[in-house]
């Protein structure tokens, strides 16, 4: 066998752990479910106004709820959270490293409480990444700006679409409005340079990078939260 050429026992190790690093598992699925189920819940809550401290009652809390809200609810849950953690989970995966969600109970109950006070607190969990030298800054950093970047995707094709519909639908319009000004809230929290957040892995890559990356996140949150609540436009005109 020539020098530097694996056999048959080495490719076989080498598609085992490829698989075992790249594959998602039940235990996952049911982790992100459950966060995504609550995160939804949390904002129906906020968005129907149902929180208790709003001047809601129980009965109305547990009401059917609109149509609209949960559709709503639910793609705000979905791109701010389900792809936040995806975008995570994918870089880790090019570097080559095992990487899964798993919840924080506590940060699940604190977004419940929260949302029944009329504003949400969301840190429903963190994809775990095993693997990966505690020393490489450049690989954590790598995979924890991955998540805000996603937000930031989102929020600026939410917001593009706002600006499209904005002369055909105004509700349709200002659901998109509100739906890029979560992905902006999403991106700037998790971009704060505070351990265990995204923000302290970025900074510790490099403080230009994080720089930039948090300014474009709270400039973009400072246009989406303006035009939702004070313009009511994606224009941001009165």
């Amino acid at each position: 066998m020539s020098a530097g050429v694996p056999n048959q026992a080495d490719i076989s190790l080498l598609a085992s752990t490829s698989a075992t690093a790249h594959a998602t598992s039940p235990t996952e699925v049911v982790h992100i479910a459950f966060a995504f189920v609550v995160l939804t819940a949390d904002l129906v809550i906020i968005l129907s106004g149902r929180g208790l401290l709003e001047g809601g009652t129980l009965a109305g809390l547990l009401a059917p709820v609109p149509l609209f809200y949960a559709l709503l609810a639910i793609a705000a849950g979905f791109t701010g959270l389900i792809a936040h953690e995806i975008a995570h989970k994918l870089a880790a995966r090019r570097l080559g490293y095992w990487a899964e969600f798993r919840i924080w109970p506590t940060g699940l109950l604190l977004s419940l409480a929260t949302s029944l006070g009329g504003f949400l607190f969301a840190a429903p969990g963190a994809t775990v990444v095993e693997g990966m030298d505690p020393t490489d800054v450049q690989g954590w950093g790598r995979v924890a700006v991955a998540g805000p970047v996603s937000n930031l995707f989102f929020a600026a094709g939410f917001y593009s679409a706002s600006l499209a519909t904005f002369g055909i639908d105004w509700i349709t319009s200002e659901a998109l409005l509100f739906l890029a000004m979560i992905n902006t809230l999403f991106a700037t929290f998790n971009l704060l340079p505070i351990d265990p957040l995204d923000g302290a892995k970025v900074l510790r890559w490099g403080i230009g990078r994080w720089v930039v990356t948090f300014a474009v996140a709270v400039t973009t949150l400072a246009v989406a939260f303006t035009a939702f609540y004070s313009a009511r436009s994606p224009f941001l005109t009165w």
